[in-house]
């Protein structure tokens, strides 16, 4: 589809060399075939007006007019209503080489873990904090900034972890980031010039935990998880000095870290110098009681956590925080200034103004309550058609894992499912050891509605019942 420019006459490269034989108008011509035959000129595009284009090119308006008129009698332009002329939607379109383009997935239902409900971005909330940003910014707002982030930004965050995930920190050791990603990426590396080596990652885990600690530099070693969260004994059995674990809702599991668990990981930490680093990710949603509070809060020296917007506004704004302890903070602010020298002044801005006018919090009110019915329809819907599947992880977040019954084929069962336009994410996925385990799906709920997820998990049924051995 060709891109609608609008406003202004669109400008177009091209090159007349007056130094060889022939006639510019030639040179001309066979210049805009080029630029159509290879694509660079795309069907229906709009190019300059024969007034624009000899001013560019500094040859007359007549050689233009002519140019074009030729490539129109050829097929290859044409003249549309207000003087305008345009590429033709001819044939020759369909002879220019164009890039592989994957096929999109099959149309369908897709209980994705980690994906929030895209439709729900507040926009209009966000467009009034975007104005009174841009109305309140001054000169130094539009500035570089701090590579740390705008100080009353980790002013608000500081005052707001601790008032809804009872942290312990002052806004000097806040960091604005781009998300966890990056986060974390900045975290490890100041952590391996401080003498790490390796460190400990959650199985089953993050998908991609174990990738971001070899970028750093470090070793991983998995550590598994059982119903109370990371099983610290066997985190002492590693040579680990820093743990990245999700203690609020774990991933993929869905389990909260135990108050016994976390208590031992405190020992540890004490034990080895260790350090903790708390991928607070959804903790906001949590439907039976108010939110665990942060392991930060317990240990604000031991513990670096990570939250960002991801979940609770949208991925797309790229917009986190690290709370860190104050000897490492001034180290990984320094890493976000070799990084990237700032995340955008302009958005931090209107983070800011979002949470200090109580809008977040409205939104996030809002969003419990649609993910609240999500969560029922979902348990509903597997409580009528799988009855005996053991569900976890739907007291928080926005995904619960259902454990199948033992020697189910768990890849046969998503593919089986695929072929119904069902798709379905399986815990394998998301192990660090590949030995056999446990099969069970994880189900994303967040970005589908509840007619959707209970008519997905109505098409799939048959597929779950324990009876299942070879799924169609």
């Amino acid at each position: 589809m060709a891109v609608e420019w609008s406003g202004f006459t669109p400008e177009i490269m091209l090159h007349l060399d007056r130094g060889v034989r022939g006639t510019l108008g030639t040179q001309l011509q066979e210049a805009l075939r080029t630029a159509i035959r290879s694509g660079r000129l795309e069907a229906g595009e709009r190019l300059p007006s024969s007034r624009k284009l000899a001013a560019d090119l500094g040859v007359s308006r007549g050689l233009v007019q002519g140019t074009y008129e030729q490539l129109a009698a050829e097929g290859y332009l044409t003249a549309t209503g207000g003087g305008t002329t345009q590429v033709a939607l001819t044939l020759r379109q369909s002879m220019i080489e164009q890039p592989a383009v994957a096929s999109p997935v099959e149309a369908g239902i897709d209980f994705l873990p980690g994906r929030p409900d895209l439709n729900s971005f507040p926009m209009r909330d966000w467009l009034w904090a975007c104005g009174e940003a841009a109305r309140t910014a001054s000169r130094s707002d539009i500035g570089y900034g701090r590579a740390a982030g705008s100080p009353r930004l980790r002013e608000v965050l500081a005052s707001y972890t601790q008032r809804v995930r009872a942290a312990s920190i002052s806004a000097h050791d806040v960091v604005i980031c781009s998300g966890f990603t990056q986060g974390v990426a900045l975290t490890l590396t100041v952590l391996r010039e401080h003498g790490t080596q390796t460190v400990a990652v959650e199985d089953p885990g993050h998908r991609e935990m174990t990738m971001h600690v070899r970028r750093a530099g470090l070793n991983p070693v998995p550590v598994p998880v059982d119903d109370q969260g990371m099983v610290v004994d066997e985190l002492r059995r590693t040579a680990a000095t820093t743990v990245i674990l999700t203690p609020a809702h774990q991933t993929p599991t869905g389990v909260v870290l135990a108050p016994a668990r976390r208590q031992e990981l405190l020992r540890w930490a004490e034990e080895h110098d260790g350090v903790m680093i708390e991928n607070d990710y959804d903790s906001e949603f949590r439907y039976d009681r108010r939110p665990v509070g942060a392991l930060q809060g317990l240990a604000p020296d031991r513990v670096v956590m990570i939250g960002t917007v991801s979940k609770s506004l949208g991925p797309s704004l790229r917009l986190g925080w690290i709370l860190a302890p104050s000897h490492l903070a001034p180290a990984i602010a320094e890493e976000k200034r070799r990084s990237d020298l700032g995340s955008p002044g302009l958005d931090q801005l209107a983070l800011t103004r979002l949470i200090e006018s109580g809008r977040y919090d409205a939104h996030l009110r809002r969003m419990r309550r649609a993910y609240a019915a999500k969560r029922v329809a979902l348990a509903e819907a597997l409580r009528r058609h799988a009855p005996h599947l053991r569900l976890t992880g739907l007291d928080a977040g926005l995904h619960a894992a259902a454990t199948l019954p033992e020697g189910t084929d768990e890849a046969a069962i998503i593919a089986a499912a695929r072929r119904r336009s069902i798709h379905l994410h399986g815990m394998q996925r998301y192990r660090v050891h590949r030995a056999p385990a446990p099969p069970a799906i994880v189900f994303g709920f967040g970005d589908l509605n509840e007619h959707a997820i209970r008519s997905g998990i109505a098409r799939i049924a048959d597929l779950l019942l324990p009876s299942t051995s070879h799924p169609v």
